[in-house]
């Protein structure tokens, strides 16, 4: 790397969504923690989450190449590095191959190729079949890409134990229905500048009063597959109870952007839904250990 990227390294370290790569490790590592009984071994738990990290990274910064355009025109990411040419499409597409060859060759070596594939499929899923095509092609794009964003408990599960195994997908499985009702709730926030830059989200081509319908009936389903865990004997009654809180608050602001009374409910359902996401997989972690469930 040039003298002249290392200087701009806050550019490149935002080329990465460093706050939705957090989010996604921690997933990763309820997973990790979900799939043993005692401690994780170090070298998934620090090696794994780094490659894991590496791969998210390239596949946002593909993200960032994909959607010059559109970052440009709307508020939320004009700034962004690509978007304003601090980093050029050159530097970033280099940039993403070292992220994605490293964090591969890292999966492979330090812990094991079925994560390393899951991996890769997950970057190739989120940066190519998403954001090149689902994101223009359809408004279910949200629903049928969010399988990319909602496998890093599986990664967390394979990475320590090497097989894929039924609760691993039901981590998956809870992300998956979390997805569209997260990221609709944004959707009609920002209902104006989707439509503006030719984005075909649920609000843009089916208005407010659809979405927040389909809203609801996600969130009920996501509800009803939190419980699942509890159902499967995968958690305890801790992990119960604050599904079930968490789950009726979530139920509540879905609620209030149906009812089209609050102009400020889909932003605010939308930063519910990250506490939500983060809090119930930390309650999943904590019946675990405290109770020691089974896996």
């Amino acid at each position: 790397m040039s003298e002249s990227m290392l200087a701009r390294w806050p550019d490149f370290l935002e080329l990465t969504k460093p706050r939705v790569v957090a989010l996604m490790l921690i997933t990763a590592v309820i997973g990790m923690c979900m799939a043993v009984p005692g401690f994780v071994p170090w070298q998934p738990l620090v090696l794994g989450n780094i490659g894991i990290a590496f791969c998210a990274g390239a596949a946002a910064a593909i993200n960032h190449v994909v959607d010059e355009r559109i970052d440009q025109k709307m508020s939320r990411t004009t700034n962004r590095p690509v978007a304003q040419g601090r980093v050029s499409q050159s530097e970033a597409i280099v940039f993403a191959a070292l992220l994605a060859i490293l964090g591969t060759a890292l999966l492979v070596v330090t812990v094991n190729v079925l994560t390393a594939v899951l991996t890769v499929a997950s970057l190739v899923g989120y940066a190519f079949i998403y954001t090149m095509f689902l994101k223009r092609a359809t408004p279910q794009n949200i629903v049928i890409g969010g399988l990319a964003g909602a496998a890093p408990p599986l990664l967390g599960w394979t990475a320590v134990t090497g097989e894929i195994h039924a609760h691993g997908l039901l981590l998956v499985l809870i992300i998956f229905a979390w997805t569209p009702p997260h990221f609709w709730a944004l959707a009609i926030h920002r209902k104006e500048e989707y439509a503006a830059v030719g984005i075909p989200m649920l609000p843009v081509t089916h208005g407010n009063r659809f979405t927040a319908l389909h809203i609801l009936l996600y969130t009920i389903l996501m509800f009803l597959i939190t419980l699942l865990p509890y159902i499967t004997l995968l958690s305890g009654w801790i992990y119960a109870v604050a599904a079930t809180l968490l789950g009726l608050r979530f139920l509540y602001w879905s609620i209030e952007i149906l009812r089209e009374k609050n102009p400020d409910a889909p932003m605010a359902t939308f930063k519910f839904s990250i506490t939500y996401l983060m809090v119930l997989f930390i309650a999943m972690l904590a019946d675990h250990w405290i109770l020691g469930t089974p896996v």
